[in-house]
C-alpha cells in the first residue's frame, strides 16, 4: 500500500540515536523513530526499595517511569502530576518498560543499587512505548559501563540488549513501525519486545474491532524481526 511517508511496508521510519544527551544521569539516549522522540536516562540510587530489604532479597532493583511532556502532542496535555495520579496508559507502559529491562538484567550483580529509568516523550507520533524500551536498553548499557568503570559494580549485569517495534494490519497489509495516523486506523496493533538473540520478552497485540489469524500473526512477527534487527544494529553503531 502507499504509505503517507512513502515507506515500504517493511521499512522503519528514520531511526536516530544520540548518546549522552543529558549531563547528570549515568546513561542517557535521545531516540527517534521518525517524528517520535523519547529521552531515556538512567540514574543511580545507592539503596533498594524497602520491600526488598524486608524480604531479604539479594542484589538491586530496576524501576521505570514514563511520561508524555505537555507539548508532545498537537494539543497540549496536562502534566499527570497536576492531576494527582498517573493515567492508566502511563502506568501500564512504565510497568512494561521495567519488566522488559529486568528480564535481561541479573539483579544480583547490582548489590544495594536501584537504577531509575526515566522515559520522557518529547514528541509523539506513534510507537512511543517501543521507542522508550529501545532507548532505555541502550541508556542502561551506558550506565552499566560507567558503573563498571567507577568500580561501583564488579560485573556487567546486562545479559543482552532488547529492542521493541510496533507492527500492525492496515487494510489487511502488514506494516512495520506505525506512525500515529496508521496506528489509529489499524485493524490490528502489535508491539513486539525481543532480545538481540531473537527471544521474545513480551508481545502486546489486539484487534481493533477485528480479528486476526495465526498466519497473520506469524507474518507480523516476521516483519517485526526485520525492524528489531535494524534497531539493534543501529544501537551498535551509536554505542561504538
Amino acid at each position: 500500500m502507499d504509505r503517507k511517508d512513502k515507506r515500504l511496508n517493511e521499512q522503519l521510519r528514520p531511526l536516530t540515536l544520540i548518546r549522552g544527551f543529558q549531563l547528570h544521569p549515568a546513561g542517557s539516549v535521545l531516540i527517534g523513530f521518525g517524528r517520535t522522540r523519547v529521552l531515556c536516562s538512567v540514574s543511580v540510587e545507592n539503596a533498594v526499595p524497602r520491600w526488598r530489604k524486608e524480604q531479604n532479597l539479594p542484589g538491586g532493583w530496576i524501576t521505570a517511569e514514563y511520561q508524555m511532556l505537555p507539548g508532545a502532542t498537537q494539543q497540549r496535555t496536562e502534566r499527570e502530576v497536576m492531576r494527582g495520579k498517573l493515567s492508566g496508559r502511563s502506568a501500564e507502559i512504565q510497568r512494561l518498560i521495567g519488566r522488559a529491562l529486568r528480564a535481561v538484567v541479573d539483579l544480583d550483580k547490582l548489590p544495594g543499587i536501584t537504577l531509575h529509568v526515566d522515559c520522557d516523550v518529547i514528541d509523539a507520533d506513534g510507537g512511543t512505548r517501543c521507542a522508550a524500551i529501545s532507548g532505555a536498553s541502550l541508556a542502561l548499557e551506558l550506565a552499566a559501563g560507567k558503573l563498571l568503570q567507577e568500580g561501583i559494580i564488579a560485573q556487567c549485569p546486562i545479559r543482552e540488549r532488547i529492542a521493541a517495534v510496533s507492527v500492525g494490519l492496515l487494510n489487511q497489509e502488514v506494516l512495520l513501525d506505525l506512525c500515529y495516523e496508521e496506528d489509529s486506523a489499524a485493524e490490528v496493533d502489535l508491539n513486539v519486545v525481543m532480545t538481540r538473540s531473537g527471544r521474545f520478552v513480551e508481545l502486546q497485540g489486539s484487534g481493533e474491532e477485528a480479528t486476526f489469524s495465526e498466519q497473520q500473526l506469524q507474518e507480523m512477527l516476521s516483519v517485526a524481526k526485520i525492524g528489531l534487527q535494524k534497531v539493534i544494529d543501529t544501537g551498535d553503531l551509536a554505542l561504538k
